[in-house]
């Protein structure tokens, strides 16, 4: 297994990512301000069936790529390669039309039925036109995933941010004051836009690349595929139906909490209106906020896919242990660091950011952070690892304890019963995986290093920050530039902490950036 390509791809989706999120969060920011708490309510509520359009026409097929192409790549497979891209981008472009129309015409009942709110209506069939281009777009990211390409896709994300950003900025003055409705709408244009463009750069680079690809491999790039067509459907369908029913399920079964939340916290006493600016209050500016730190981990997982794949056909276990353990662990070094400022800065945060009173959300969120980074990397390993039924099963499995805190806790004790029910799932999700894992290979699961040591960092850390920045920086310097003062006093601390308590060592920071396993 070779580290430094998965590094050096890693730290390119890494480079996208945090770029990407920082325009995302001067999106969420910009219309934040135009929609208000119960506009980003209404948009939160319309996301999941996007989510759920991407789970059928996308999730699945986009890590079947990615893994298939690594696969023959690895056996000088070109033939193979270029049908099963062929292949999946045909079954995804049929699916994504069939979502279309079904969505288009049917948004009236959903509208009535489901959601219970005629303004998703126009921003519904809005969203219907980007699922062809998104279905499509999705196998060409797929395939540049697996050939360990990943400028592509990272570039083609920070694009795709931009176009939407500036979409929205044309059209917000002529659909905002129209109301909630239209402004969700110019939302969903927005979206729309950026589907059609991101599709347009990805098969204008497929192009290119495969022309540049030929000119170098001459006649290799021209090998006949040594499988059939059914053969490759076999393979195709055999690793994305399970992903895909992992990921239709999952979007099915958050979209039904997205929904329950704000009707559950109306039985809590609040008005409907409120209720509805609550749920927007943590899904669209809390809960982003903590994910924003995974732009590594994310990253990472992506590129832990092939990699694992083509060990795992290699037998070479050992390299895949080797490269888990360390991912794992720098997944819990990450959490906990986001937990500290989370927990320390919460108010700030959210009041420098949003201009919300959201800081007790994000102290509930930051106690989750390493659990939520953790389940990142895990799905990366189980993912090449092949594992798709057993993560289907428990996302089933973490939706329903969701659920079951959502409709049951939720009304008697609010937000902090749904937050509970999440981490109770996240824990009972890692624990499975980190098992499952140990099944095909042991693993270094050292608690001290993992999690006590870490801990023990990040509390050290906020404390002081916190003390520094109440004593000279906040007040003194205003809310914005004192809280990124004290950012980097805790980040710097957390760091030379995490070195000299032994959680990381400086051979295994030398050893990352190896050349091999």
């Amino acid at each position: 297994m070779n580290r430094k390509k998965i590094l050096t791809g890693a730290l390119i989706l890494t480079a996208a990512g945090v770029i990407t999120r920082i325009l995302g969060f001067v999106y969420r920011i910009y219309m934040s301000n135009l929609m208000g708490a119960e506009g980003m309510g209404l948009y939160q509520l319309i996301l999941p069936v996007y989510t759920l359009a991407w789970s059928i026409a996308c999730a699945g097929f986009n890590t079947t790529v990615s893994k298939l192409t690594a696969q023959e790549r690895a056996k000088g497979e070109f033939g193979n390669m270029s049908r099963m891209l062929k292949q999946s981008v045909v079954i995804t472009t049929v699916l994504g039309v069939f979502l279309t129309f079904a969505l288009y015409f049917g948004a009236e009942i959903l509208a009535e039925y489901f959601f219970r709110d005629a303004r998703v209506v126009l921003p519904l069939q809005i969203l219907s036109l980007a699922f062809p281009f998104m279905a499509a777009g999705t196998c060409f990211r797929g395939y540049f995933i697996g050939l360990q390409e990943a400028k592509i896709p990272a570039f083609n994300q920070v694009l795709e941010q931009i176009v939407r950003m500036i979409v929205i900025y044309f059209i917000a003055a002529a659909f905002v004051p129209r109301g909630l409705e239209y402004a969700a709408a110019a939302a969903l244009i927005a979206i729309v836009a950026e589907e059609i463009f991101s599709f347009g750069f990805v098969f204008v680079a497929y192009k290119l690349h495969k022309k540049k690809r030929r000119a170098v491999l001459g006649a290799v790039m021209n090998k006949l595929p040594t499988l059939t067509s059914s053969q490759t459907l076999g393979l195709i369908f055999g690793m994305a139906l399970p992903l895909t029913g992992n990921r239709v399920a999952g979007s099915l079964l958050t979209a039904w909490e997205n929904v329950l939340i704000p009707q559950r916290l109306q039985m809590y006493g609040l008005p409907a209106t409120e209720a509805i600016a609550e749920f927007g209050r943590i899904q669209g500016m809390a809960v982003p906020l903590i994910f924003f730190p995974t732009a590594v981990l994310t990253a990472l997982s992506v590129t832990l896919v092939p990699a694992v794949a083509e060990a795992a056909a290699a037998k070479d276990f050992r390299g895949i242990s080797s490269v888990a353990s360390k991912a794992l662990l720098f997944a819990s070094v990450t959490g906990m660091g986001a937990a500290s400022l989370f927990v320390f800065f919460a108010h700030e945060l959210g009041m420098a950011i949003y201009n919300q009173p959201i800081g007790f959300m994000l102290q509930l969120l930051g106690v989750m952070a390493p659990f939520i980074y953790m389940q990142i990397l895990l799905s990366g390993v189980l993912n090449g690892l092949g594992c798709q039924m057993f993560i289907f099963r428990n996302s089933l499995i973490s939706s329903g304890i969701c659920i079951t805190f959502i409709f049951l806790f939720v009304p008697q004790f609010g937000l902090t019963a749904y937050i509970f029910g999440w981490l109770v799932s996240l824990v009972v999700v890692i624990a499975l995986g980190l098992r499952k894992i140990r099944e095909f290979m042991p693993i270094e699961m050292a608690f001290n290093r993992w999690f006590l040591r870490p801990l023990a960092t990040a509390v050290v850390a906020g404390f002081v920050a916190r003390f520094l920045a109440d004593r000279f920086f906040l007040e003194a310097a205003g809310l914005r530039i004192g809280l990124t003062v004290s950012i980097v006093i805790l980040a710097a601390i957390y760091f030379f902490g995490v070195l000299l308590s032994g959680a990381i060592s400086r051979d295994e920071i030398k050893r990352l950036f190896a050349r091999k396993t």
